[in-house]
């Protein structure tokens, strides 16, 4: 298998599983329903593909560059190892991050986000 900076390929998320555009974001805020936790806020949207996408939002508030990096790379883990994602229904889906989050453990952060990740299987989709 061939890598890509260290990552196995068939490990990382793909482009088409990651939100990439500004308007996505924008869309996910404005249309989408949200979830609260003391760590995270997550945004979430249908879209019309036949798959979820992930994206990950972190102000400065929350740290230095380090500690905002260390942080996208593990709720990008966290979601890439949820067994159940392959469940999700087509949504975007857009965690932003909270400054306590600066300060949590991962097991914290793991938690959390696999309650808040999951209670998206259990919604409805809105109508359009």
């Amino acid at each position: 298998m061939v890598q890509e900076r260290g990552v196995p390929r068939g490990e990382s998320l793909s482009r088409a599983e990651r939100l990439r555009r500004r308007s996505d974001y924008l869309r996910c805020y404005r249309e989408g329903r949200r979830r609260h936790g003391e760590l995270s806020i997550l945004y979430s949207a249908p879209n019309e593909l036949p798959h979820p996408r992930l994206g990950i939002t972190v102000s400065k508030r929350v740290g230095r560059a380090v500690t905002r990096v260390r942080l996208k790379r593990r709720i990008r883990e966290i979601y890439r190892r949820w067994s159940e994602r392959s469940k999700l229904p087509a949504l975007d889906v857009v965690v932003h991050v909270k400054p306590p989050a600066a300060n949590a453990s991962f097991d914290q952060l793991n938690a959390e986000l696999l309650a808040q990740f999951q209670s998206l299987r259990a919604a409805p989709r809105r109508a359009s």
